[in-house]
C-alpha cells in the first residue's frame, strides 16, 4: 500500500456490498489518506463503477472532493484532499 492511498478491490461484490466497503474506510479514513482507489474491475460490466460515481462525486459525501479515472477503466480514484 502506497503512503496516504488506501486500496480497496471491490471484485466479486455486489453495489451493495461495495458501497458497505467503500463507506467504512471512508470513516476511518484520517488526514494522512487523500485517496482511496476502488478496484472494481471492468469486464463484467459497469454496475460498479455506475455506483461509485452516483454515489460519490462531488457534493455527495463529506470527504470526497473529486473522482478521478485511474490508471486502466477497471480503477476509480476517490480523491479526499489536494496533495
Amino acid at each position: 500500500m502506497n503512503e496516504g492511498i488506501i486500496e480497496i478491490d471491490l471484485h466479486g461484490m455486489n453495489c451493495y456490498k461495495a458501497k458497505i466497503m467503500i463507506d467504512s474506510k471512508l470513516r476511518k479514513a484520517n488526514g494522512s489518506v487523500y485517496c482511496i482507489r476502488l478496484i472494481h474491475g471492468y469486464n463484467s460490466g459497469t454496475d460498479l463503477k455506475n455506483m461509485i460515481i452516483d454515489e460519490y462525486s462531488f457534493g455527495k459525501h463529506p470527504k470526497v472532493i473529486k473522482i478521478k479515472p485511474g490508471s486502466n477503466a477497471g480503477i476509480t480514484n476517490l480523491i479526499l484532499r489536494e496533495l
